[in-house]
């Protein structure tokens, strides 16, 4: 098993091949090890990429630089894989599960239930704070994990207000643990690392790209018994974790506002597309109860 999960994250490390080629090489060679007895033509031929994506999966495989970078970082944090008895179950029953997740921290907290995403606009109001305050400290206080994205805005309220009440967070990064995004979050990352977990699905030496915020999302929602959006706009990033989560089976909540307020719009589109509006943190806690069980056969 651990020659597997070494070659897993060698694989996923490599150029020219997409994770969804991955699965389906694993579905016809669960130890991984036949592709690296490939030439580059049978790779371009069995995976059906093209011969330059080929060649270069064909150099990567063979690559010592990289197989040296990857046991650094193998040594600098912890890295789940997809084959690992602790990698979270939930993320399992997703689409596209991530096949690799680099960590930092507490891991253990993958372990613990409720675990609730609340996420936001980039761009709060001036109410956001105090939405913050009201609907996420009871959780905290009730040892929900917060989880969240560690944006700009609601993202970065939520892992603060965790911290500061002692709570437990886990921040999910769009980028490598050696390009915090944005860049005055620098602080917040450490702190998340030293009091609670940070992952990402990159690689420590990866920038963050656009459309790896969309992709993280998702490990977002499904860490995630539910998602609560404090406030969003009409076309905030936002929804697109909340299509996410809808997509997963998980739980929306959104929290109403005042309807003059451009930051409020999109939760008043969720609520009247199905979401669930929420007056009380008690709404949240109460649905929890009533699905904790079925959760936790899940999980």
């Amino acid at each position: 098993m651990e020659a597997v999960r070494k070659r897993l994250i060698h694989i996923t490390r490599c150029r020219g091949i997409t994770r969804r080629s991955i699965r389906r090489f694993v579905r016809y060679d669960p130890t991984l090890q036949s592709i690296y007895k490939f030439s580059s033509t049978e790779i371009n031929q069995f995976l059906a990429i093209p011969h330059k994506q080929a060649s270069l999966l064909y150099s990567d495989l063979r690559n010592p630089s990289l197989i040296k970078q990857i046991i650094q970082d193998i040594s600098s944090c912890r890295v789940i894989t997809l084959v690992d008895e602790d990698y979270p179950v939930v993320l399992k029953t997703i689409k596209d599960a991530p096949l690799v997740l680099y960590a930092m921290g507490n891991t253990s907290l993958l372990d613990k239930h409720p675990l609730i995403s609340v996420i936001g606009t980039r761009k709060p109001s001036r109410e956001a704070l105090s939405k913050t305050e009201a609907f996420v400290v009871p959780l905290i206080h009730s040892n929900w994990v917060i989880v969240s994205g560690m944006a700009s805005g609601i993202d970065s309220m939520a892992h603060q207000q965790t911290l500061k009440y002692d709570g437990m967070t886990i921040a999910v990064l769009g980028g490598g643990f050696h390009h915090i995004y944005p860049k005055h979050n620098y602080h917040l990352f450490n702190q998340i690392a030293e009091h609670g977990l940070v992952l990402s699905e990159y690689p420590p030496d990866t920038p963050p790209k656009r459309y790896h915020f969309p992709e993280r999302n998702r490990i977002i929602s499904g860490l995630s018994f539910g998602t609560l959006v404090i406030e969003a706009t009409e076309r905030s990033g936002t929804l697109i974790t909340v299509d996410q989560a809808l997509d997963q089976g998980r739980e929306v909540y959104a929290v109403p506002g005042n309807p003059f307020l451009a930051q409020t719009r999109g939760c008043h589109k969720m609520i009247q597309e199905g979401a669930k509006l929420v007056q009380h943190p008690m709404d949240i806690m109460e649905d929890w109860e009533r699905m904790e069980s079925n959760y936790k056969l899940l999980s």
